[in-house]
């Protein structure tokens, strides 16, 4: 038990400051939708979502509404009716439920978007990245070891969580407390973060447990215009009970366009049932259903809604899910902050 304490506080001490950024920033980027309704009044507004509709968004788009060649635009929704258009050189603009720009950026100079690169990358790119999946691997390992610590010591657990004072003995306690009552949803969050930046594993681990039908690869197209009302049309043919979702610009010649659904029994909030788009004809050319999927591919596609609280259901289930991951985050914070406090203490008693 003394080492599993030793390697649990120095441990913590390492990685504890990345834990409490990405704890503070997942927590806030659950209310992401909220801020921009708060802050855009066109995300107030109601957008068509027909097929008809979002073919001409999309096509209004490529026409050039931002000055910039479309990549990709995510349609508004039901809660949120802006659409969010991706372009090249890490640009994007915001376009309201008739497709005319609202705002727009290079980079990550706007809130929402800078906690998004905070949380995802550190601020630092695909190294950043790597560091925040092994922070998650560690609050993993961190939450097994400090369960273990805590438990003989179980009889002394109380609801308070905020310290009863600045003394390393009242931070230990707050720290434990606090533990015991976000053991399981930081878990669950940290596994499901590290499984996210770590999916060159993670996939093909899950494929290999589960396996099932594979999805097929993008087949080759020929080259022209897409027709997207007429492409919108036939992918909701080919699905009718799906919403469309996300529409994207071939990425080079002879590459589909494609187009993504969610269908009812997906937990994806954008959807991982793909359409694929020939931009010659305007006609579909091949298509994943991720309800066909096997069980490995269906328990990869379910990672991203449980990590991100983005898994369905009634509106009274969303904000309870929301609130639930927002305070976990919170936790994951605190657990970080009251560790590191106490470690300091520690290291300048020995001095």
């Amino acid at each position: 038990m003394r080492l599993i304490l030793l390697v649990h506080a120095w441990a913590g001490a390492v990685v504890s400051l990345m834990l409490v950024v990405l704890g503070l920033s997942g927590a806030l980027l659950v209310w992401k939708d909220d801020y921009l309704r708060a802050t855009i009044p066109e995300a107030r507004a109601m957008a068509a979502l027909d097929p008809a509709s979002l073919g001409e968004v999309a096509a209004r788009a490529e026409a050039g509404v931002s000055g910039s060649p479309p990549r990709s635009i995510l349609f508004a929704s039901d809660t949120l009716g802006v659409h969010t258009l991706g372009l090249a050189d890490d640009a994007g603009a915001y376009l309201s439920a008739d497709g005319g720009l609202v705002a727009s950026w290079t980079g990550a100079n706007r809130v929402e978007l800078w906690l998004f690169d905070l949380h995802h990358h550190l601020l630092t790119g695909e190294t950043g990245k790597i560091a925040a999946g092994v922070a998650g691997i560690a609050g993993f390992m961190l939450t097994i070891t400090g369960f273990a610590i805590a438990w003989p010591a179980l009889r002394l657990f109380a609801g308070r969580f905020v310290p009863a004072g600045a003394k390393r003995r009242d931070l230990i306690a707050a720290h434990r407390n606090l533990g015991l009552i976000v053991a399981l949803p930081i878990l669950m969050a940290t596994a499901t973060g590290a499984m996210l930046v770590f999916d060159d594993f993670t996939r093909p681990a899950l494929q290999t447990l589960a396996p099932g039908p594979a999805a097929p690869k993008p087949p080759v197209t020929g080259i022209g215009a897409v027709d997207w009302p007429r492409a919108m049309a036939e992918a909701q043919a080919r699905f009718p009970d799906a919403r469309i979702r996300i529409a994207i610009w071939p990425s080079a010649p002879g590459k589909p366009a494609t187009i993504r659904l969610r269908q009812p029994s997906e937990w994806h909030s954008n959807g991982r049932t793909v359409v694929w788009i020939d931009p010659a004809t305007s006609g579909i050319v091949g298509q994943i259903d991720a309800a066909a999927l096997g069980a490995g591919d269906r328990a990869w596609n379910a990672i991203w809604p449980l990590h991100a609280a983005k898994v369905g259901g009634g509106q009274l289930a969303t904000r309870t899910i929301d609130l639930v991951t927002s305070l976990t985050g919170l936790g994951l914070a605190l657990l970080g902050a009251y560790g590191l406090w106490a470690f300091a203490l520690k290291l300048k008693s020995k001095r």
